[in-house]
């Protein structure tokens, strides 16, 4: 059974907003007292929050869908439907959102940084919010939202001050152990550690973390042994700390060149990556060596005969022993001289800068594209409000579909289909491809509120064959002109004596 875990994939959806109420207010002596239909809730939203009692991603391990509360249905007498709640889930400090697609859309470092997963939909409006003035009962509602879906990539790069890289079994849990009250697994195999382990270190008035991270192999850069696994461990410590090991028994091994490949690791993993840790790049950050187990004899031999190459190099140089502790103490206390250097070096956090983006000018805030496929020519529209109010349309209901052409036409979506070469008949898709709204296009529609007729319906999407009254007018005239000339045509004929009954005569 895990008990830490760093990297997970959640699957994240907001509530769905409430539908409106289509509601007419009924009371007695007031037969036409108006529509009283209230609004539907807002669904809640997905958030992520770093709360400090989280330290690993176990959780949404074991429960990665995640959904938060649907808002309820409006009601009449203008009662609005109860908005759904919010999901908060907790994730630790130094966790990372990411894309499918390896897109970093946040870095939540900080108690209570918070991040938007997925937004929960908005609550339709009620006939009473769409009556107007010439609308003065509107015999439908608008429909809720659905909540938007999304899904994420979580990361956690652990947030320590000082970290311990190098090979496997190198003796960084022991010396985590030793210097800590953290109690990490250790055996004498390597990859013991498989995640990474934290302890607090108590050194004077000086107290900081330590982060023992998994041992690194050569290609740890590449992905080699799960290194980029832990290595992003490491980006955000301000101190690292070498363990050699001046014991190993394999024989084309030994501290100085194991010190080179690790720090090759780090510095190919930075570069690859861009990784640039607060204002310090990874390479320039402080470095320790610990030249560790000379309790063995020949360890201690051997860590005398490699420590002035290394305080050539510039290294401040450790020798330990986490056996019988020997040394641990001025380690100990140099870590928390650089730590205490290194908080001191750290920028102040910059506030939360606003960012406004207003719109063009020139921009309608959605597009037409004449497309073809299949053999087939449609148009299709896209843009938030035309995409927001199909979804929001309830299409069993005519009212409802001649409002959306209404607020169609006034954003002027016809003009554009104009203008993109549209004509009557022709396919237009509203949404995306996967889930678009497809209606043939009848740009003759009148668009306009003194057009509807009873609750419920809309008089522009009845049978047109039937004539109008205009037409009924000129049909009318044409008949009784057609009957008047019948008549004088007759009259004449008998005159002339063509009505003659030969018998009479």
């Amino acid at each position: 059974m895990a008990t830490f875990v760093d990297r997970v994939v959640l699957h994240a959806t907001g509530g769905d907003g409430g539908h409106g109420c289509a509601s007419i207010h009924r009371e007695k002596f007031k037969p036409l007292a108006g529509p009283d239909g209230g609004n539907g809730g807002n669904g809640g939203s997905v958030i992520l929050e770093v709360d400090p009692q989280v330290t690993t991603l176990l959780e949404f391990h074991h429960l990665p869908h995640r959904h938060a509360p649907s808002g309820t249905q409006g009601m009449g007498d203008h009662r609005a439907g109860s908005t759904g709640a919010d999901l908060v889930l907790g994730v630790p400090d130094g966790t990372v959102v990411k894309s499918p697609d390896g897109e970093v859309l946040a870095d939540l470092v900080g108690t209570g940084a918070q991040y938007v997963v997925a937004a929960g939909g908005r609550g339709g409006l009620g006939n009473a919010a769409l009556a107007s003035q010439r609308r003065k009962a509107p015999g439908f509602a608008l429909l809720g939202e659905p909540g938007e879906s999304a899904d994420i990539v979580l990361e956690l790069k652990s947030i320590a001050d000082v970290a311990l890289v190098g090979y496997p079994s190198a003796g960084k849990s022991s010396l985590v152990a030793a210097i800590s009250a953290a109690r990490p697994k250790i055996a004498d195999y390597p990859f013991t550690t498989l995640v990474p382990n934290l302890g607090v270190v108590q050194a004077g008035d000086a107290r900081y973390t330590v982060a023992d991270v998994p041992g690194l192999i050569p290609g740890a850069s590449e992905g080699r042994g799960l290194g980029l696994e832990f290595l992003r461990h490491v980006e955000r410590c301000a101190v690292l700390v070498h363990v050699l090991d001046c014991a190993t028994l394999e024989p084309d091994r030994d501290p100085v060149s194991d010190l080179e490949i690790i720090e090759a690791e780090l510095a190919a993993y930075a570069g690859d990556l861009g990784i640039e840790g607060g204002r310090v790049p990874l390479t320039e950050r402080p470095r320790v060596v610990v030249l560790n187990k000379i309790d063995v004899p020949e360890a201690r031999e051997l860590a005398d005969l490699v420590r002035p190459d290394l305080e050539a190099r510039g290294m401040r140089v450790f020798e330990v022993s986490t056996a019988s502790h020997e040394g641990l103490r001025p380690l100990t206390f140099a870590l928390a001289e650089l730590v205490e250097q290194a908080r001191r070096d750290a920028p102040a956090p910059e506030a939360t800068r606003v960012v406004l983006r207003p719109r063009a000018v020139d921009d309608a805030g959605f597009t037409v594209t004449r497309r073809e496929g299949g053999g087939a020519v449609w148009f299709a529209v896209r843009g938030e409000k035309p995409e927001r109010w199909v979804r929001q349309t309830d299409f069993s209901n005519d009212e409802a579909v001649g409002y959306l052409a209404d607020r169609l036409a006034r954003l002027g979506v016809e003009e554009r289909l104009y203008a993109a070469g549209a004509v009557a008949g022709d396919e237009v898709r509203i949404g995306p491809d996967t889930n678009a709204v497809v209606f043939d296009w009848e740009p003759t529609l009148v668009t306009g509120a003194e057009l509807l007729g009873s609750r419920g319906t809309d008089a522009r999407l009845d049978d047109h064959s039937r004539p109008t009254r205009g037409e009924k007018r000129v049909e009318y005239k044409e008949r009784m002109d057609a009957k008047a000339a019948a008549r004088a045509e007759l009259w004449t004929e008998r005159e002339q004596g063509v009505w003659t009954d030969p018998e009479q005569d």
